[in-house]
């Protein structure tokens, strides 16, 4: 189906999506999804992607469409478009089919692609909020809270919303993951979080080229110490950030080079 700009494609299980099909989706808030950049047709990531989709599915609808399935209906929604794309896969099961492992249906697929994306340039203000998200290791749909809080940080003059468990220490933004620089070392967050793809393709390719990362617990009290602030996501691996609620934080050039070289040096792969 798509939209009379044909800026929109969505298909299901490989078939191009009707009205009929995507109607009860319209009110289902049970379902998980990955988001990627496609480029030439081609996917940094993938086994990335292909993990999470399995592993939600498994946890959610006790089983998960096979990787190759799952590969064969991303090759067919991009047929009909541009090799350059942005792409979302979601994952869902029809009403009645929440069964166990052993006897239940297999879950679908609702595969939407739009123009390739960059994400905002930034620097970006983030607006702080305690919050924590159910289940927060499975990127879930119908979040209201974090929309509700993104729109909050607006009214508030913010850029975006950044979040803050009950023990005071930051986890991630509303879209995005957070990631911090000493100087030295890439710093990431110690709190219950969505471990994004491009965060874990950024982690290894740091590892690779030799890059110090540490894990700690970032609060607004130790955040004065630390160098650099950037958040990060499908779109891009670094949107420079230069104030967290009340605390302002310097530019850090050489960091968000280096991330986006970390980013760049993972291979693009064939779907």
């Amino acid at each position: 189906m798509t939209t009379a700009s044909n800026t929109f494609v969505a298909h299901i299980n490989g078939r191009a999506a009707s009205a009929d099909n995507l109607a009860p989706l319209a009110f289902a808030g049970f379902a998980h999804f990955t988001a990627m950049q496609v480029r030439g047709g081609r996917v940094r990531g993938l086994d990335l992607h292909l993990q999470r989709l399995r592993t939600a599915s498994v946890e959610l609808f006790g089983r998960a469409m096979s990787d190759d399935r799952l590969r064969a209906h991303l090759r067919s929604a991009l047929e009909s478009g541009p090799t350059d794309a942005s792409l979302t896969a979601t994952m869902y099961s029809r009403a009645g089919e929440f069964t166990s492992t052993e006897t239940g249906s297999e879950p679908h697929v609702l595969i939407r692609t739009s123009p390739a994306a960059s994400g905002p340039k930034g620097p970006l203000a983030l607006a702080v909020f305690e919050h924590e998200r159910m289940l927060p290791a499975i990127k879930h749909v119908g979040e209201i809270a974090k929309t509700y809080l993104m729109r909050k940080a607006v009214e508030q003059g913010f850029d975006d919303a950044a979040f803050m468990d009950r023990d005071g220490r930051l986890s991630e933004a509303s879209i995005w993951n957070l990631a911090f620089w000493d100087g030295e070392s890439v710093v990431w967050p110690e709190a219950a979080m969505l471990v994004g793809t491009t965060m874990s393709i950024v982690r290894r390719q740091l590892h690779g080229l030799g890059i110090p990362q540490r894990v700690q617990e970032i609060s607004l009290a130790n955040l004065p110490q630390l160098r650099g602030a950037v958040v990060m996501n499908s779109w891009t691996p670094g949107v420079p950030v230069r104030k967290i609620g009340s605390v302002g934080l310097p530019e850090a050039p050489a960091f968000v080079d280096l991330l986006h070289r970390a980013y760049e040096a993972e291979p693009l792969i064939e779907l």
